[in-house]
């Protein structure tokens, strides 16, 4: 019996869109709160590509970042919020966020 095959993969093998390493990770988030958590929990935030799902971040991530070693990956859908400029009402662009925690035995990643 064929290996049964999650959508995703049954898409990508039909000719999906395929997202290189640098189209996923578009920048990371360096805040007061990401810098805690970075040296307290070793998680990290990014903005990341809205069409890119769990496993797209994990492989990015370890691609671009050497000698990392991804444990886990949570994931935002940030909506857009309301914005006024004289009397035009409008809103800010919906994005993806990217909170990924590294393996304890990583040495961590370097924003600057």
């Amino acid at each position: 019996m064929a290996a049964e095959t999650s959508p995703r993969k049954q898409a990508d093998a039909k000719g999906g869109i395929q997202l290189e390493p640098h189209q996923i990770i578009l920048r990371p988030l360096v805040t007061e709160k990401g810098m805690h958590r970075s040296t307290r929990d070793n998680q990290y935030a990014f903005e990341v590509n809205p069409l890119a799902n769990k496993i797209d971040i994990r492989n990015a991530v370890e691609q671009l970042f050497e000698d990392v070693k991804v444990r886990k990956v949570r994931i935002q859908n940030r909506r857009g919020k309301p914005r006024r400029y004289r009397f035009r009402y409008g809103y800010t662009k919906s994005w993806k966020k990217a909170l990924v925690t590294l393996d304890p035995e990583s040495k961590g990643i370097d924003f600057f």
